[in-house]
């Protein structure tokens, strides 16, 4: 039906998470409307953002500087930090605009069966930066509800139990498996308003 370096391009956009066929054809489809200077300043946008995007030395989330936006932020809380599993819940928190903390991107959850170790994921930084700032601090865990998050929670729980460190989840309101990047804000600030201590 399309000449073969037109599937060959269409295949490129099926890479993409969430995009099937159809949506590749319109994409591929698109991209031949364009003219060439355009389709250069895409491309060139598209390098530059491959290249320039980096993680926050600090937290971990996604940013162009050494140090992000939020983390450099001096009207958050640095001693409260929301504990997340990757960078795309930074994203739901920062849109829901009820959190004024800081946050800490574990880049995955305690998964052995998948062979996936506490010295696999980015937990042990937690510390260094709650050495000097204990007093008031909190650690709230927004971990989904599942077998990995449940025991990346523990894991983190007893690294703190004998600091004297607030650590907290977030409120069981939330639906079991669902992944935090697909709740509503309305959802998510709930469940972060209604958080618990774990005991």
């Amino acid at each position: 039906m399309y000449p073969a370096v037109f599937e060959e391009g269409k295949s490129a956009f099926k890479k993409l998470p969430g995009v099937g066929d159809k949506s590749a054809e319109r994409y591929a489809l698109s991209v031949l409307e364009l003219d060439d200077s355009e389709l250069d300043d895409f491309v060139t946008k598209i390098k530059e953002m491959k290249k320039k995007i980096v993680r926050c030395s600090i937290c971990g989330h996604l940013t162009d500087k050494d140090i992000c936006d939020i983390c450099s932020d001096t009207s958050r809380k640095k001693n409260v930090i929301c504990v997340v599993e990757d960078y795309r819940n930074v994203i739901m928190f920062e849109k829901s605009r009820s959190f004024d903390g800081v946050y800490h991107v574990l880049d995955g959850l305690i998964s052995p069966i998948d062979g996936v170790f506490p010295e696999d994921i980015n937990v042990h930084s937690l510390l260094d930066r709650l050495k000097g700032n204990e007093e008031n601090a909190e650690i709230i865990l927004a971990l989904k509800p599942s077998i990995e998050g449940e025991t990346t929670t523990l894991y983190i729980k007893k690294i703190f139990e004998d600091k004297n460190i607030k650590v907290s989840r977030l409120s069981y309101g939330l639906p079991m498996g669902v992944d935090i990047d697909y709740l509503d804000s309305i959802t998510l600030d709930r469940a972060l308003l209604d958080r618990k201590e774990i005991s």
